[in-house]
């Protein structure tokens, strides 16, 4: 008699033991848990830590809750300004609605993944080049405008959507390189006007400076002199003009003598009288018909 209690009780520890094996769970923190009883969904949600189910007719789920980080293929299109470019994003989602993650979509990451590359070729047809290569913050705002939309029902949210890289061909890396290059030529020559501008202005304003003080001239002189002298491998021949002289007599309180006026030849006084009287002077002779 107790030789068959003590089976039985052993029978029952056994069995209690698979049924808590069986229907023993663990989900963990970042996870939640979906139970499926005989096919339906029940309404609780299992939270992370030690679960319990029924063996053979519940069916636990579980659903990851962290960001997923999901690369999206190269994608090859023309965009609006016919130009063939290949683009390349990234998506981060994550899982708001396990249950809804789980009801509504068959694999909610391929659903995802397969949207994202749709969405990607929509936003290359409808934009230029200059807005995939300069305004990418815009295009990603709609890439995860367009993504979130859907996947909303699916319970899922598009935390970030970006644009990783945008290929060209050849032809046309060289002909922005060329339209790059022609652009800084132009912007240097209208920095170069502009300071031609500047200097022929300064320029005037020294030349009216100079005209009214003609020493500031010859003191600009002797600056130009003293530069080119500083090099000591060039030959200086210096011109003094008449102005710098007299700066420097002026300077000095002296005075220039004044010139002497031209003195006339003179002429002996008898031969000017015989020349007033009508007879030949000295040296000269009288010729006459006879």
């Amino acid at each position: 008699m107790v030789e068959d209690l003590i089976v039985a009780l052993i029978a029952a520890a056994a069995a209690g033991t698979a049924y808590l094996l069986a229907a023993a769970r663990v989900v963990k923190q970042y996870e939640r848990g979906v139970v499926l009883r005989l096919g339906r969904l029940r309404p609780q949600i299992r939270p992370p830590g030690f679960t319990m189910i029924l063996p053979g007719a519940d069916r636990l789920r579980k659903v990851n809750m962290q960001i997923v980080t999901m690369p999206v293929p190269a994608q090859e299109g023309i965009t609006r300004d016919n130009v063939t470019v290949r683009v390349d994003a990234v998506v981060y989602f994550k899982v708001v609605d396990p249950a809804e993650a789980v009801i509504q979509v068959e694999d909610y990451r391929f659903a995802v993944s397969q949207m994202a590359q749709t969405s990607l070729r929509s936003i290359i047809g409808k934009s230029d080049l200059d807005d995939l290569l300069s305004n990418r913050e815009k295009l990603n705002q709609g890439l995860e405008l367009m993504l979130d939309s859907p996947a909303i029902g699916w319970g899922v949210h598009i935390d970030r959507v970006e644009i990783k890289d945008v290929s060209l061909p050849e032809t046309m890396k060289r002909s922005m390189s060329r339209q790059a290059e022609a652009e800084r030529e132009r912007r240097a020559r209208v920095i170069n006007a502009d300071a031609e501008l500047m200097a022929s202005k300064k320029l005037a304003e020294a030349a009216a400076t100079m005209a009214e003080q003609p020493s500031a001239l010859q003191l600009r002189l002797l600056q130009t002199v003293v530069a080119v002298a500083a090099e000591k491998n060039s030959t200086l021949v210096l011109p003094f003009p008449v102005e710098l002289l007299r700066f420097l007599e002026r300077s000095q309180g002296g005075t220039a003598p004044p010139p002497s006026p031209a003195r006339e030849p003179e002429v002996p006084e008898a031969a000017h009288r015989k020349e007033v009287e009508g007879e030949p002077a000295e040296g000269e002779t009288m010729t006459g018909l006879a």
